[in-house]
């Protein structure tokens, strides 16, 4: 059966490619939809249907675009409620793609419409499944990300659903069937994702924790939701994107996409209240940067920490970039909903400083430095999440995740110098450009974080297995 997999890295997404005797079909495709045309279009075949698993949480699906621009019938599963047209699926309905079919399995859980597809190759033998956030490798989706949001259903209550679709649905297919999730590490729809993207059924039941014979409902939905982490906060604004529409990605592309000389990019950040966003490595901000500038770094989980660090999806945005990546820095906006950017500022920083205009720098010091600034008393400040702080971190250092910095300002003294770090040094440079921005000034970030860290005699404190203490 051809069958592709299509992944993306930077959101851990995976959409999917068929194609059998001049028809193709796409499954929860990214919001740029060209690449998808183009497939198809080197196959000679023509895009009938675009499935969506459900509606997504953590990106902006293409399925509109791809509707528009193909005339490709959006199908969904069982319960959604789209405000456009679409074909809501029944339980066990079955779709034609060229010779194969495509069978719709109603699998609520992670939402209430999530809908698995059974994939039958062309002799009728089942090949695979597509299961959207219903199954990863290793795990299973997290019920609570679009609660309140499609359903006023507990968490507790989701999470019975998708214990049952799992036990009724998933595991009595055949074990040679290949899993292709939506998802892999990295994905905050899930927690225990494996860095497989792909597995047969049967190894599954073997391995995933979810899919264990003797577990109880109870059990289940205790260990689902043990350990969830808040959602990230952009997640709920993605949902209502796909379910009520949005702008075409031609259209943001031609907005975002305008060249702006210094002159014009500060007047518009002057007059229109945009927010800067750098999208450049942490180093290349570091040594000069626009003035209230904030730095999100491509070269990173750019769309999930834009989406965590930046309220509002109508914020306007103006991108300063490396040159020849403008164009990358609005399709990632784009994937997670920030449609409002409008324009860069053209031949980048260094035009900026050729224009005269003044630029700002973040002081940054080596880890072997950090260490003559902790025998000194320098307050330090880890912004790496609690539990990799709790694993392992400098003595005396506080604690401040990344995606709670705005919460706990008061955490980062404004009267006295304090150093920031990491992993690896890509969030804390985020962190010093936005406490920069907000008025810090006397703070400094360290090159290549609790990695260089590690490599130094800084004392540290390890995290201690409650068993050894006994």
């Amino acid at each position: 059966m051809k069958i592709e997999q299509i992944y993306t890295g930077c959101l851990a997404h995976a959409a999917y490619y068929i194609e059998s005797n001049g028809e193709a079909a796409i499954f929860d495709p990214l919001r740029e939809v060209d690449s998808y045309i183009k497939k198809a279009e080197s196959d000679n075949a023509k895009i009938k249907f675009v499935f969506e698993t459900h509606f997504h949480a953590d990106f902006v699906s293409g399925h509109l675009d791809l509707q528009k621009k193909t005339g490709a019938e959006i199908v969904f599963g069982p319960n959604a409620k789209p405000d456009y047209p679409a074909l809501i699926a029944k339980d066990g309905q079955v779709f034609k793609i060229g010779d194969y079919t495509i069978k719709a399995i109603h699998t609520p859980g992670h939402t209430m419409e999530s809908t698995t597809y059974l994939l039958i190759d062309d002799k009728g033998k089942e090949h695979g499944i597509i299961t959207g956030d219903t199954l990863f490798i290793g795990d299973v989706g997290r019920p609570d990300l679009a609660q309140h949001v499609v359903s006023d259903l507990s968490q507790e209550k989701l999470a019975g659903y998708l214990y049952d679709s799992l036990r009724n649905k998933i595991m009595p297919l055949s074990d040679d069937l290949i899993v292709y999730p939506n998802h892999g590490a990295g994905s905050a729809c899930g927690k225990k994702m494996s860095k497989e993207t792909t597995d047969t059924l049967g190894n599954q039941k073997k391995t995933n924790y979810a899919l264990r014979a003797d577990m109880t409902k109870d059990e289940f939905i205790d260990e689902l939701l043990n350990g969830l982490t808040a959602p990230p906060k952009y997640f709920p604004q993605n949902v209502l994107l796909n379910i009520g529409g949005y702008e075409s990605f031609d259209n943001v592309m031609k907005q975002a996409g305008k060249a702006l000389v210094p002159e014009e990019f500060e007047l518009k950040a002057n007059s229109d209240a945009c927010l800067i966003l750098d999208t450049r490595n942490a180093t290349a901000y570091a040594e000069a940067h626009v003035p209230n500038s904030i730095n999100i770094g491509l070269s990173g989980s750019f769309a999930p920490w834009v989406g965590e660090m930046i309220p509002s999806l109508e914020t306007p945005i103006l991108l300063v970039t490396e040159e020849g990546t403008e164009e990358e820095a609005i399709t990632r906006l784009s994937r997670v909903g920030y449609d409002n950017a409008q324009g860069y500022l053209k031949d980048g920083i260094q035009s900026w400083k050729e224009a005269g205009k003044e630029v700002a720098r973040i002081n940054r010091i080596s880890a072997q430095k950090l260490k003559h600034e902790f025998e000194n008393g320098t307050a330090i400040i880890d912004v790496r999440k609690k539990s990799e702080f709790d694993s392992e971190h400098i003595e005396g250092a506080i604690n401040v995740p990344l995606s709670q910095i705005n919460e706990h300002l008061e955490s980062f003294p404004q009267e006295q110098k304090f150093i920031i770090h990491c992993a690896g040094g890509y969030r804390s440079m985020i962190a010093a450009s936005i406490l920069q921005q907000r008025g810090w000034t006397d703070l400094t970030d360290v090159t290549g974080g609790f990695k260089s860290i590690k490599e130094t005699s800084i004392p540290r404190t390890e995290y201690v297995c409650p068993s050894t203490l006994l």
